[in-house]
């Protein structure tokens, strides 16, 4: 594919550069030389910044849009120029390359101008999101010593500009905020007036001046788990750019394609596997600035996408208008989804595509060259050679025996070497190898003579039913093929006899009402899930609760059905 480069085509060759950090950020843990000195040498890593990757689209496609949506057009060229000003003009107040942003806004244009302008000037992101709040933003900021706080400024609902200022009395380091859009505000920077502060010559001249380490920190990235703070995940910008152009040929990304992909964009399935290898090779990317169904479903009436990324809630928002024939996919090259990829393909009548990634690292997908048993019943393969997979035995480092289920630990060029700041986590998180600990359990298969991977959910998410362990994702893959059934959620609850039973709790579709345990039952034995595996309980709810992070929050489900248990005990 021409628009994915050779991670050194630009530059100096490698005998000529150093091959490692020059300017390391205490707390940020490096790869080992040696296996830098190897990914150089082999050609996997080089020279080349996210910014690089970004000028070079934008060189070769100017005039092609790079970002579309509700009052929205923004191509390559306008791109570029502003976020070349915005960088020159954050440089001006008095921030320097490394200094880090905290970002807290959802998807705009904002987002992504200053999201380019950061990494053009060596300015790192810290991607937590419009929901988090003082216990999340506050850590995150110390934690990095954030400089800058980067809002929304006109959210109706959340008065975002005196909650940044708060939290600046609270971080020592905190010195400026910066608001994406609405009224200005007294002693709060704003983006669109920083843009108009200075012109493109002065912004290149000053942009000239930085220069850029491939080997260094590029952005920080968050964990994604249920529990306590988020981590911190350092991301480089040679390995985060040849993620991103990796994706991109994997699935063979063109200029001409179009992306709807509404999730955060600061979300690293956005930012490394969708939006930004769009922006790497000179696709479009579509920028809804709210989850209405109406919103999602004219932003794909308008734009028609080539390439979407669809999850549960995403899907329910829009069925109704594609089962009527009012989202017109025709133009459509793929589908991207966790799972359901024959379920999604008959609905959508699009080729879909399984992925499996974790924010630390590893990247997996099914390819469109896969035969149709890999497309619908794995995650995929990794998408570099130079990925490395063992599966283990949760807790220990012995590898499980060929076709038995284990913990995936990975390594390779993109995946961390430890969390920021975080010693003892890392001490838990690696192996004595170097390699990831996921917590996740997948099975190996071979199909065709390759090693796919089948995500078997994670090693804590059991009920144990009489001593008998339960995986509640193994439940929720089998229970969501149902045809009322349009989210599901498995969790334990308490028993007297076999200490937990398993409960499923349900978001139906539209119309559709919730099958009894004897009708589910009955898909479930025709799906072939083993009896002691079926849920025992049935809920139905309209939305799962979420952590302030935004993901979902099975504790919350477990003490709700917890209840709900106790409330339908007393009453009988």
């Amino acid at each position: 594919m021409d628009s994915v480069r050779n991670p050194q085509e630009t530059g100096t060759s490698s005998a000529a550069r150093a091959t490692h950090v020059l300017n390391p950020i205490p707390g940020v843990v490096y790869p080992d030389q040696s296996d830098l000195d190897r990914y150089v040498a082999e050609g996997v890593l080089g020279f080349d910044t996210l910014a690089d990757g970004f000028r070079a689209a934008a060189a070769r496609y100017p005039d092609n849009l790079a970002l579309v949506g509700p009052a929205l057009s923004m191509t390559y060229a306008e791109l570029d120029s502003k976020s070349n000003r915005l960088g020159a003009a954050l440089l001006a107040q008095g921030l320097e390359p490394l200094d880090r942003v905290v970002f807290q806004l959802g998807n705009s244009a904002q987002l992504v101008v200053m999201f380019v302008a950061c990494v053009k000037v060596g300015l790192i992101p810290i991607c937590t999101l419009a929901a988090h709040r003082e216990h999340e933003i506050g850590y995150l900021a110390n934690l990095a010593e954030a400089k800058l706080h980067f809002v929304q400024g006109d959210d109706p609902k959340f008065d975002d500009i005196a909650f940044a200022r708060d939290i600046q009395s609270r971080a020592p380091t905190m010195k400026l905020i910066l608001q994406a859009r609405g009224e200005p505000r007294d002693g709060v920077l704003h983006l669109e007036q920083l843009i108009d502060s200075i012109d493109d010559d002065a912004a290149a001249a000053r942009l000239a001046e930085v220069r850029l380490d491939p080997f260094q920190v590029a952005v920080f990235q968050l964990s994604g788990g249920t529990t306590g703070v988020p981590k911190i995940i350092p991301r480089f910008n040679n390995e985060y750019l040849y993620n991103m152009r990796a994706v991109a040929e994997w699935l063979s990304f063109q200029p001409g394609d179009v992306l709807f992909m509404p999730q955060p964009m600061v979300h690293n399935l956005n930012m490394g596997c969708c939006f930004g290898p769009f922006l790497m090779t000179g696709g479009t990317v579509t920028v809804p600035p709210d989850l209405a169904p109406e919103t999602l479903i004219s932003l794909i009436e308008t734009t028609r996408p080539t390439w979407l990324m669809l999850g549960g809630p995403i899907i329910a928002r829009i069925e109704t208008a594609i089962r009527s024939g009012r989202i017109d996919l025709s133009n459509a090259r793929g589908v991207i989804a966790a799972n359901s990829a024959p379920k999604l393909r008959a609905l959508l009548g699009v080729p879909v595509f399984h992925i499996f990634g974790i924010t630390e690292g590893v990247i997996m997908f099914t390819h469109p060259d896969d035969s149709l048993e890999a497309l619908d019943t794995t995650n995929g393969r990794p998408i570099s050679a130079w990925d490395r997979i063992r599966l283990l035995g949760p807790g220990t480092e012995e590898s499980v025996r060929p076709g038995e289920i284990g913990e995936p630990a990975f390594k390779g060029p993109y995946t961390i070497h430890g969390y920021f700041r975080a010693e003892e986590r890392n001490k838990e998180t690696f192996t004595s190898d170097g390699y990831y600990r996921s917590g996740d359990l997948m099975e190996a298969r071979v199909i065709d003579g390759k090693t796919y991977y089948v995500f078997r959910g994670r090693f804590k998410d059991l009920v144990s039913r009489g001593g008998e362990k339960i995986n509640c994702e193994e439940v929720e893959m089998a229970v969501a093929g149902h045809p009322s059934i349009a989210q599901v959620v498995a969790v334990p609850y308490p028993d007297p006899v076999f200490d937990e039973r398993l409960c499923a709790v349900l978001i139906l579709r539209d119309g559709h009402a919730a099958p009894s345990l004897p009708e589910l039952g009955a898909y479930l034995k025709e799906y072939g899930l083993a009896k002691f595996k079926w849920p025992e309980r049935i809920e139905v709810v309209d939305s799962f609760p979420l952590t302030a992070s935004g993901k979902l929050s099975r504790q919350s489900l477990r003490e709700m059905v917890a209840r709900q248990v106790v409330g339908s005990e007393k009453s009988s």
